[in-house]
């Protein structure tokens, strides 16, 4: 089977995609990649082959240019600087050439990003059998837990459903021109949706999270289409990056990463260093990214490594704790290694992730608009000498080892691709029979 992928250029997306999309193609399956030029040196790294498109409107490196400002930006902020400035345009381009690009490469069905939000609409369209994929923390639009972009606690309450339907009202309104421009499209080709029903577009075959069960908040109503599966990521596939490993001392090695997109805030990087600067008997290494200059950091501790990127997975193995912005994928990565974590969440889903790992006792987490340096060293010395948040970042490294979340989505996935095939097959041998039978009168 011929199967295209789909996601956001963004690389904490394509990560956990393209690991997806690997396994599958390891599996024996046709496996291509479709998107903005951007995409490309992630996918091509995995292996995989990219069918490019929109590469007028969107030239390589556009979307790296159109994502800096994001790296100053904190809170719902971030959420709508992405709608106007990269999920409206990148929607407009992807309706106007994903679907010459599926029929031409002769894509059989597709597996898309959940965060690509209404590119769902383009394999309706063409009746071509679709999955998505939540490779961030997945959107509860029931109402009973908190909606993911806010790191309130989880509570049942009549208080507490009410603060959650105000959020769902908030990110609703933030949405509502996207929902416009899917509406535009779905007239446009001839799709009846029922727009007042929220998750009306979405897959009736699978909807795939990384997120493990485990990891997230109890009794939230899914579709019957919703599958918990686990961590995306093999060691395998990534671009290597450099690092001293010579300079490692062997003492407890904490480290700290603000991910890729929102990581630009000065400030944090200040407080990080000056917190774990208090703190003896460490190593620290801090990952910057490419939206901060070392120079404006100030002074770095002597026993602190500062480089741009990292190899993550690889220093996690090593860690003792992890200081994080509390991006899915380093949450999961950091639990895949049994290693508690100190979370700043800044933007996107990162303080729903916060707040599950506050929930699961495998870290504790504080708000950037609260962040000192007095708080943050006495989070991080709290977490690193207190017993429980390793042992419960433990009991998560031993629920997904067992859990293998490449192999349960792959195995969703062919599954309910091949219930849609075999159904295919006998709905053309039954209308071959019709055409075949004579004609009594």
């Amino acid at each position: 089977m011929r199967i295209g992928f789909v996601s956001l250029p963004l690389s904490g997306h394509l990560h956990p995609m393209s690991a997806l999309a690997r396994k599958l193609k390891s599996r024996g399956h046709e496996v291509v990649f479709l998107g903005l030029p951007d995409v490309g040196p992630i996918v091509r790294a995995a292996g995989l082959d990219l069918v490019p498109y929109g590469e007028t409107e969107y030239p390589v490196g556009s979307v790296a240019e159109a994502c800096v400002p994001i790296s100053k930006l904190h809170g719902i902020e971030v959420i709508l600087y992405q709608l106007r400035k990269l999920s409206l345009p990148i929607a407009a381009v992807t309706f106007a050439h994903l679907p010459r690009k599926l029929v031409e490469v002769g894509i059989e069905a597709l597996v898309l990003d959940a965060s690509h939000r209404f590119m769902e609409l383009v394999p309706m369209q063409l009746g071509i059998p679709f999955v998505q994929i939540w490779n961030v923390l997945q959107l509860d639009l029931s109402g009973t837990s908190p909606m993911c972009f806010f790191s309130s606690p989880y509570e049942i309450s009549e208080q507490a459903s009410q603060r959650n339907e105000e959020d769902f009202r908030v990110i609703g309104q933030a949405l509502k021109p996207m929902v416009e421009v899917a509406m535009a499209h779905a007239k446009k080709v001839g799709l009846e949706v029922d727009w007042a029903t929220p998750g009306s577009t979405s897959s009736k075959l699978a909807i795939i999270a990384q997120t493990p069960k485990e990891f997230d908040f109890p009794g939230i109503p899914w579709p019957e289409s919703f599958y918990y599966a686990g961590p995306f990521h093999d060691d395998q596939g990534r671009a290597s990056a450099p690092f001293p490993w010579e300079k490692l001392t062997g003492a407890p090695l904490i480290y700290a990463s603000l991910g890729t997109l929102v990581n630009g805030l000065d400030e944090i990087y200040k407080t990080i260093l000056a917190a774990v600067g208090r703190i003896p008997n460490v190593q620290v290494v801090l990952s910057i990214g490419e939206n901060i200059e070392p120079d404006s950091l100030g002074r770095i501790p002597s026993h602190t490594i500062v480089v741009r990127t990292a190899p993550q997975i690889e220093l996690l193995k090593r860690a003792e704790l992890c200081i994080t912005h509390a991006g899915l994928n380093t949450a999961l990565e950091s639990l895949a290694q049994g290693v508690p974590m100190v979370a700043i969440p800044i933007g996107y889903d990162q303080p729903g992730v916060a707040a599950r790992i506050a929930y699961h006792g495998v870290g504790e987490f504080i708000e950037v608009d609260d962040l000192n340096v007095d708080g943050l060293t006495g989070l991080i010395e709290t977490v690193l000498n207190q017993t429980k948040y390793h042992d419960k970042a433990r009991e998560f490294q031993k629920v997904i080892a067992e859990t293998r979340g490449l192999d349960r989505a792959a195995d969703i996935i062919e599954q309910v691709f091949g219930q849609e095939q075999l159904h295919k097959d006998l709905r053309k041998d039954a209308a071959q029979q019709i055409r075949e039978r004579p004609n009594h009168t």
